[in-house]
């Protein structure tokens, strides 16, 4: 759980597929404001018969019922659940299992594809990758990095993002390790300013007891290795 003294930056990113994502990048504030001392979350977020988000769960296992149902633009399916970042604050009723949602943004969710699905190839335009961390329920594996963005000529020019399923190693100890490559295009996006985004991997998609995760940066080739939580 993030406890929130500054303005946390979540990238708050439109239209997640398990496919090739293309993506556009809201706009934030800085600085002290609005968000300032508020607990943030990563969340799974429920919708009701309305779409409106009436619940969530933290990824610390609370379950909060939102004081007022959320309407989010991205969540467009009744009764379904979206990973998702959350500022809040607690009620005014103060129970422990409420609270007054802010602002709610969806959290881009990657599956892992083989080769086959990267028809025109893999492509690893670099990023600048901040942290690589496994959720405390263990249920995510979670990135946070920063893209570089802007407004050009080509309204069309969208970020691409996905992920290889590389290999699967068996270690000397007979444990297994998911190798993992991030897929980045920067699709004609303009490089004039970085915006922090976040992407989730569900951990029952990797299938070993750990994964290394390869991210190109502006730095060089990273590769991270964290085991799962079973």
């Amino acid at each position: 759980m993030y406890r929130a003294t500054k303005r946390l930056l979540f990238g708050l990113m439109a239209l997640a597929t398990t496919a090739l994502l293309s993506c556009t990048i809201d706009d934030y504030e800085e600085g002290e404001g609005e968000y300032s001392l508020l607990t943030a979350d990563f969340v799974r977020a429920h919708t009701n018969g309305s779409t409106l988000v009436d619940y969530v769960i933290t990824d610390d296992g609370d379950s909060l019922r939102l004081t007022q149902p959320y309407a989010a633009k991205w969540a467009s399916a009744p009764d379904t659940v979206y990973r998702a970042a959350l500022y809040h604050k607690p009620s005014a009723t103060d129970s422990p299992f409420t609270t007054e949602a802010v602002s709610l943004g969806q959290v881009l969710t990657l599956m892992p594809h083989t080769k086959d699905f990267f028809k025109k190839g893999m492509v690893t335009d670099p990023v600048k990758l901040q942290s690589v961390w496994m959720s405390r329920n263990g249920a995510y594996l979670n990135i946070g990095m920063l893209l570089m963005t802007g407004t050009g000529d080509d309204d069309k020019a969208r970020h691409t993002l996905a992920l290889l399923d590389d290999t699967l190693m068996v270690n000397a100890d007979n444990t297994k390790t998911r190798h993992l490559k991030l897929y980045h295009s920067q699709g004609g996006v303009p490089e004039y300013y970085s915006h922090l985004t976040y992407l989730s991997i569900p951990a029952s998609t990797i299938g070993a007891d750990s994964v290394a995760l390869t991210v190109n940066t502006y730095a060089g080739t990273v590769t991270k290795t964290l085991r799962l939580n079973k």
